[in-house]
């Protein structure tokens, strides 16, 4: 019906009476409070019904709160809560046992752990001293058989035997000129082993002495105080050395009476024999007073010499003693570079008396060569190089007519002129300087000659001799031909063709073992004395002593935790680096052929090496003796390996290459109050193949912290004391160091095990060298006219720094014993250029410059403290070190090279069924 409805009003009001307007106006009105109603009731009601409920919450009674939050308590007491409460009680009280629980649980976890972290360390070391037994047992089988292979019973040091103080039986020679040692020497004095005693007589005991000149007498004594042959038991000496001169004119004694108190020594035993007479002469007109002399079977060592007095292989030719208080001046020597000075050659002197008071008088040859006295040529040499200088074909000064009075020498003696510095200053302008021999052929030597070459070798002028029968001081050692030209006198026209003749590099040579003769014979009464008792020794057979090891004052440490292994570190890469099996710790094998002197030996240790080479390494055992050369071999001599079979390294390898079964090294460290550094860098040792110990020199005032727990890498770790804070220390021959080979490394270098077993391998083969990682190279700065110190890449280098290098342990003792002080007191100012101050002193040495090896750019500590290097006043002071030490030598030894060193097969690939070689480009 009412959709009836609604249609019918749509259909314009039919039906109802026809009202149709009627029912659209009711219709609008109920739509409109239909949409009214919906409006209140939607916006004020949810208005009203917020603010009832506010209302009622903020009421002053709690009680009559509806809404509100409600405390536990009030909770509880509604009675279906308060077992939900007892449940949550309930539920805590178990979580928090549980919780107990757990934290016990994982204590005794972490106990478990500890115990668990032990255990591995315990059997962790039970397997290393396993493999140290193994390694122990493995030595001893191979050492047994060394020593079987050898087939010689260990040999003991005989009975020394002391001879009687009377014995007087002797055999005496037919006269005194035909003394030799065979005859006129006592061996049954000097046992192999007694070390050669030698007792010095006090002169001052003996009426002469007073007659000695003082600063002679008292160089002897200071000298002979600081000898380590000299010994105070004269009844187990070897040899007795008395000195009699130089001798002061106006007190001199009469010859008789002298030869009556030489006679009367408490051990002179009726003929002297054992007994040296040295007659020192610190003048060019020192006097034979020798010569009228009785010395019985004494030998004698002295400047000047006539042939009926001399007895080659018996008496020493010495050289004189200018420097008799004092050490001589290195800034004050000129440098050997330039090689060619302003005067090819020079010479002045003054010829007193002549030979002959004319030479009207020719003889014939037929007459020369019968035994008679040559012609004097004295005059044909002053008309020759007279002749030499008026042709000014090249500068030489040449004057025999002195300007001031000539000092007093002997007959047919050619005398100096001027005083000493005037004769050094025209030195210093002379490339070679002429020593014409005395006119008299039976005076083999003079003090003038000797002075003419003391004076030559200081400055550097080439010392040319003109008399071929001279006999120059120690001739018998020094093989005077590759410093001096020794010409005969006849040939002097042909002089000046052959001195212009010599090559720039023969110059140099010659130059600079000229300065290494004089440095280690002439300069000092040091050296004087001890190539006097070098020669004695080296004639009789008889080692010479060890030289002096500096002793280490150990500083007690605490080692206790093991040191873990960097992988790293460890890694070898891709390098096959043969057997690496950890040994036990054991020294280089000790020199045993020192009673073994042949003439093979000498002959190769003479020729051995070019320049001052095969000289030099013999001075800190004693100034000569080559075959004391304990730095070529190392003891083992060189052995074959493999039979024949090679080609697939594994010979090579059980070697570890240097022809040498077996070595180790010894790692020697510089630090300076840097635990922690020092720490990081002592475990990153640990397992390192062929390390035989670490000395840790600590160049600090301060000792260690007494809680610093030292790692244990596996070999012993020496901490060594130094009495001072010095970077010299870095190089001294410490005792404990037992092995040929040391790796000086700095505290905070990081050097990869690979790298150091390479650098290691990289020595052996090249022992006299410096073999490391960083290099640098000296460059010449033009505008300023001197030397830089350069640490940029370049493809040349000229040093290899020892912050990361292997060297011999022989050089340590050159370094500081017998390198120049001066040389050390400037790395004691600067605190820097100890580096540099090594690689000068090996490139002098051998000529040679040092070999670097490849590394893989890891040498520096990324991390670590400010170091001495990285101060900007470092390069400047490096710089002036290069142009000091240049100074000090006279020339620049270090040498240029682009060698590296590489392994054969560096990144080859090769089949994994071959085996990989390992050698050296």
């Amino acid at each position: 019906e009412l959709m009836t409805g609604y249609t019918m009003l749509r259909n314009g009001g039919v039906g109802n009476g026809g009202q149709p307007w009627m029912l659209r106006w009711s219709s609008r009105i109920r739509l409109t409070w239909l949409s009214f109603t919906l409006f209140v009731i939607l916006v004020f009601f949810p208005l009203i019904a917020h603010y009832y409920l506010t209302t009622i919450d903020d009421a002053d009674d709690a009680g009559k709160r509806i809404f509100g939050p409600r405390t536990g308590n009030e909770l509880c007491e509604v009675k279906h809560v308060q077992d939900l409460c007892r449940i949550r009680e309930s539920v805590s009280e178990e979580l928090l046992q549980l919780e107990a629980k757990r934290q016990e649980l994982n204590s005794e976890i972490a106990k478990l752990n500890l115990k668990i972290e032990a255990c591995k360390k315990s059997i962790e070391n039970a397997k290393q001293d396993l493999l140290q037994l193994k390694n122990v047992i493995s030595q001893t089988e191979h050492s047994y058989k060394e020593l079987m292979a050898q087939n010689q019973p260990k040999l003991s040091l005989p009975i020394r035997l002391l001879p009687d103080k009377d014995d007087v039986t002797f055999p005496l020679p037919k006269s005194n000129r035909n003394c030799r040692l065979h005859n006129c020497f006592d061996y049954s004095r000097c046992p192999l082993t007694s070390g050669f005693p030698v007792y010095v007589y006090n002169s001052d005991d003996y009426p002469f002495g007073s007659s000695l000149d003082p600063l002679i007498k008292q160089a002897f004594e200071a000298t002979v105080r600081t000898n380590v042959y000299v010994t105070e038991n004269a009844n187990i000496a070897c040899v007795y050395i008395i000195l009699v001169g130089e001798m002061q004119e106006p007190v001199m004694p009469k010859p008789t009476e002298l030869e009556q108190q030489l006679h009367s020594l408490p051990y002179w035993r009726t003929d002297g024999h054992n007994h040296l007479i040295i007659n020192l002469s610190r003048k060019s007109e020192t006097q034979n007073f020798i010569y009228n002399i009785s010395t019985g079977r004494a030998m004698i060592a002295q400047s000047t010499f006539y042939d009926a007095q001399y007895r080659p292989g018996f008496d020493i030719v010495v050289s004189p003693l200018v420097h008799a208080m004092s050490e001589p001046n290195f800034l004050e020597i000129p440098p050997q570079v330039p090689v060619k000075r302003k005067y090819l050659f020079s010479f002045q002197g003054e010829k007193i008396e002549s030979l002959r008071s004319s030479l009207q008088e020719v003889r014939s040859f037929e007459e020369e060569i019968e035994g008679n006295a040559p012609a004097d040529y004295d005059d044909r040499i002053i008309t020759t190089l007279k002749a030499v200088q008026d042709s000014k074909l090249d500068f030489v000064l040449v004057e025999f007519t002195c300007k001031n009075q000539p000092k007093a020498s002997l007959p047919t003696e050619w005398a100096l002129c001027g005083e000493r510095d005037d004769r050094l200053e025209l030195l210093k302008l002379s490339t070679f300087a002429l020593i014409i021999t005395p006119g008299d052929t039976h005076l083999v030597i003079s003090a003038g000659c000797t002075m003419r070459l003391f004076e030559a070798l200081e400055v550097g002028a080439i010392p040319v001799v003109l008399g071929e029968q001279v006999q120059l001081p120690y001739n018998d050692v020094i093989r005077w031909n590759e410093a001096a030209l020794i010409i005969p006198k006849p040939r002097i026209t042909e002089v000046h063709f052959l001195l212009r003749s010599i090559s720039d590099n023969d110059l140099l040579a010659m130059r600079r073992q000229g300065r290494f003769l004089w440095e280690t014979y002439f300069s000092t009464s040091d050296n004087v004395f001890s190539t006097v008792l070098a020669i004695i020794r080296t004639r009789i057979q008889i080692p010479a002593a060890p030289i002096r090891e500096e002793p280490s004052v150990e500083i007690p440490h605490r080692s206790g935790k093991a040191a873990g292994t960097d992988p790293n570190m460890a890694d070898n890469g891709d390098l096959d680096l043969g057997p690496v099996e950890t040994e036990p710790p054991y020294a280089s094998p000790k020199y045993l052929r020192n009673f073994t002197l042949t003439a093979m030996d000498i002959y190769r240790n003479w020729n051995s090496a070019p320049g001052p080479f095969h000289l030099f390494p013999y001075t800190p055992f004693d100034p000569v003796l080559p075959s004391e050369a304990k730095f070529l071999g190392s003891g083992t001599g060189f052995r074959p390996i493999g039979g024949g079979a090679g080609g697939s390294g594994k010979e090579f390898q059980a070697a570890l290459g240097g022809n040498v079964p077996r070595e180790q090294f010894t790692v020697v460290m510089l630090t300076y109050e840097r635990e922690e550094v020092l720490m990081n860098s002592l475990e990153r040792l640990n397992g390192l193949p062929y390390l035989n110990k670490v000395v840790v020199v600590w160049n600090s005032p301060k000792l260690p912290s007494e809680d610093l727990l030292w790692p244990d890498i596996g070999v012993p770790i020496m901490v060594v004391r130094t009495e001072k804070n010095s970077l010299n220390n870095r190089f001294l021959p410490w005792d404990e160091i037992e092995t040929e080979a040391i790796l000086s490394i700095d505290d905070d270098a990081h050097l990869r095990h690979d790298e150091i077993m390479f650098g290691f391998r990289v020595w052996r083969e090249a022992r006299d060298r410096i073999v490391g990682f960083p290099g640098r190279y000296h460059a010449w700065d033009i505008p300023h006219q001197s030397w830089l110190y350069n640490s940029n890449y370049s493809c040349e280098l000229s040093m290899v720094l020892t912050g990361a290098a292997f060297f011999h342990k022989y050089y340590a003792y050159l370094y500081s014993y017998v390198m120049p002080q001066a040389i050390r007191d400037m790395v004691d100012e600067y605190i820097n250029c100890e580096d540099i101050a090594m690689n000068f002193l090996v490139s002098h040495l051998t000529r040679k410059p040092p070999i670097k090896v490849t590394s893989r750019w890891t040498f520096r500590c990324p991390g670590c403290p400010q170091a001495l290097s990285h101060d900007d006043s470092h390069f400047h002071e490096r710089h002036k070190c290069i142009n000091f030490f240049v100074k000090v030598y006279g020339y620049m030894p270090l040498l240029y090279t682009q060698f590296r060193v590489d392994s054969v097969l560096f990144k080859t690939r090769l089949p994994h069924d071959k085996t990989k070689c390992f050698k050296f480009i």
